[in-house]
């Protein structure tokens, strides 16, 4: 059977779409209408449009308040009708099941890591300067309040 693979450059101006959103949504208003453009030009559904690593750190790049206002994007659809987009220059790279299961699996990992490096440790106790050192800084601070309220009345 022959595979219907195609790919097209496209460079999607951003600012129009994110313009009129508040501040604290730009990125997420730029996101979405990346994805619009792609699901309209590559004629699929928008759950359909998949945005790629690189793709999606050239967006928040610069935070949630300051997106670019356009950027150039290389498109694949599959023949399963799914848009893959990645940043021109970047190859698209999908996740297989089993490395989304070792990746959620490692934190786990250092958790327990933690836990038994956490329990070997002591406990960290004042020496008799320390506690002798803070006690004279809340004595200091008293004196500095207690002059303020003075030069006040």
């Amino acid at each position: 059977m022959i595979q219907m693979i195609i790919e097209k450059t496209y460079n999607i101006p951003l600012r129009k779409g994110f313009i009129e959103t508040a501040r604290y949504k730009k990125t997420k208003k730029a996101v979405s209408v990346l994805k619009e453009f792609l699901a309209r030009h590559m004629r699929v559904d928008i759950a359909n449009v998949k945005i790629g690593k690189n793709l999606n750190t050239e967006l928040w790049k610069h935070g949630i308040k300051n997106p670019p206002h356009h950027v150039k994007v290389n498109a694949i659809k599959d023949d399963d009708g799914m848009v893959k987009a990645e940043l021109l220059g970047f190859k698209y790279e999908h996740k297989k099941k089993e490395q989304k299961e070792e990746a959620k699996q490692e934190p786990e990992k250092k958790k327990q890591a933690e836990k038994t490096t956490d329990e070997k440790k002591p406990e960290k106790t004042l020496s008799k300067e320390s506690k002798h050192e803070h006690k004279d800084h809340e004595d200091k601070s008293k004196n500095i309040n207690e002059s303020k309220k003075s030069s006040d009345k």
